[in-house]
């Protein structure tokens, strides 16, 4: 019969009889055993998160904006998500500002082969309850840079109607980072 080698342990784990209060100082003192928690209150359950707002030409980003961070927010479990924005605990709203396809990257003629796509957006989550805005950011922005052939004169509208992968990494980028930033602020 085979013996499987024991894993090896971190000397706090190795000590006996340590009390609980040795394994919180222990905790807090080990950034590995840190757990990620919200700083949300607790009595936020009910989370609103109504149609962003688009302020650009991209036409239905802000339908596909809205339903990635509502996704994004339903998949860290936990929170009731609805589109409402009365009724809650708390509410999250946003304006898609501008999405700008800018050359970065240029070939031996001067053409551009690379693009940075840059979405921004101003964000507010706020506490309903006690009427405090919990979390803001005026400018949020995603960028991405892309390769693009140099024949194709493109402007970011065109680029997102076009090319709908881009757009959906985007967005799915877009949400991730906001909701984390709302999740892990503290």
């Amino acid at each position: 019969m085979r013996s499987t080698p024991a894993l090896p342990r971190s000397p706090w784990c190795a000590r006996r009889g340590t009390s609980e209060e040795d394994l919180r100082e222990i905790a807090l003192a080990d950034p590995q055993v840190q757990p990620h928690s919200s700083f949300l209150p607790a009595y936020i359950q009910r989370i609103g998160i109504p149609q962003f707002v688009n302020s650009t030409a991209v036409f239905d980003l802000d339908r596909q904006v809205t339903e990635k961070v509502r996704t994004e927010f339903i998949g860290r479990g936990k929170y009731a998500i609805v589109p409402d924005a009365t009724g809650v605990d708390a509410l999250l709203t946003g304006t898609i500002s501008s999405v700008t396809l800018t050359p970065v990257a240029f070939n031996t003629n001067q053409q551009a082969t690379r693009y940075a796509l840059t979405l921004t957006a101003t964000v507010e989550f706020k506490d309903m309850r006690a009427n405090k805005v919990l979390w803001t950011n005026p400018s949020m922005q995603y960028r991405e840079e892309f390769a693009l052939n140099p024949t194709n004169v493109l402007d970011s509208t065109t680029f997102l109607g076009q090319d709908v992968n881009a757009r959906e990494r985007m967005t799915n980028e877009f949400a991730r980072a906001l909701v984390s930033a709302i999740l892990e602020a503290f």
